[in-house]
C-alpha cells in the first residue's frame, strides 16, 4: 500500500507561521534578556534621573513665569500710563509759552495745580516700584538713555547729559522706557585764529 500523504489543514499552517514569528521575536529580544540584573538597575536609574531632571526644569520654568507675572504683570499698563505725565508736562510748557498768560496770577495757580498732579502720579508710580531715570549732568548710559541731539559745550565732559527731552522710567530692574536726552560734545576746532587776527591787522594798517 502506498503511504498516504498527510495534508495539513489551514489552521495547522497558521499555527506554524505564528510559531515562526514568535521564534523570530524571541531571537530579536534575546540581547535584552542577556542584560544582567545590575545593568537593568543602572538603566532604570538613568531613566529615573532623566525624568526627575525634566520635572525639575518644568518646575523652575513655572516658578519663573509665576514670579514674572507677579512682579511685572502691570508692565504694559505702567508703560501706557506714562503718557499722562508727558501730557501734563506738555500742557505746562504750552501755558508758559502763551503770551497772554505770561506773568499772570492765573498761570501761577495753574502751574501749581499741574505740579501737584504730577507729583501725585510720580508718588503712585514709586509705590509700584516705578521710578524716573536720573539724567541731567549724568554720563550717557545706552542702557537707559537715548541721545536725540548733541550740543557743543567745552565746560562739560563729552557725553554728559545737559537736557532731558522726555523722562525715562525703570520698573525695578527692568527698563520701562529710555530717557530721551541731549548730550554735550566738544566744540570743533577752527583754523588757527592767530593767523586770521594777523591778517585782519595787516588789512587795517593798509587802510
Amino acid at each position: 500500500m502506498e503511504k498516504e500523504k498527510i495534508k495539513k489543514e489551514p489552521n495547522d499552517e497558521l499555527n506554524d507561521n505564528v510559531e515562526k514569528s514568535e521564534s523570530v521575536k524571541e531571537e530579536q529580544e534575546d540581547p535584552k534578556k542577556e542584560l544582567s540584573q545590575e545593568e537593568k538597575i543602572v538603566e532604570l536609574e538613568e531613566k529615573i534621573k532623566r525624568t526627575y531632571a525634566e520635572m525639575e526644569n518644568q518646575r523652575r520654568r513655572y516658578e519663573k513665569e509665576r514670579d514674572d507675572a507677579f512682579e511685572y504683570g502691570g508692565f504694559s499698563f505702567a508703560k501706557e500710563s506714562l503718557n499722562l505725565i508727558d501730557n501734563l508736562e506738555r500742557s505746562k510748557t504750552s501755558l508758559q509759552n502763551d503770551d497772554k498768560l505770561k506773568n499772570t496770577e492765573a498761570l501761577t495757580k495753574i502751574n501749581e495745580h499741574l505740579d501737584i498732579i504730577c507729583k501725585d502720579m510720580l508718588s503712585i508710580l514709586k509705590k509700584n516700584n516705578i521710578e524716573p531715570i536720573k539724567s541731567i549732568n549724568e554720563k550717557l548710559n545706552p542702557n537707559c538713555h537715548q541721545a536725540m541731539m548733541e550740543v557743543e559745550d567745552n565746560q562739560k565732559e563729552a557725553g554728559t547729559i545737559v537736557q532731558e527731552i522726555q523722562k525715562g522710567f525703570m520698573m525695578k530692574d527692568r527698563l520701562l522706557r529710555p530717557a530721551l536726552v541731549c548730550v554735550s560734545k566738544k566744540a570743533q576746532k577752527t583754523p588757527d585764529n592767530s593767523i586770521k587776527s594777523d591778517e585782519k591787522k595787516e588789512n587795517n594798517e593798509k587802510k
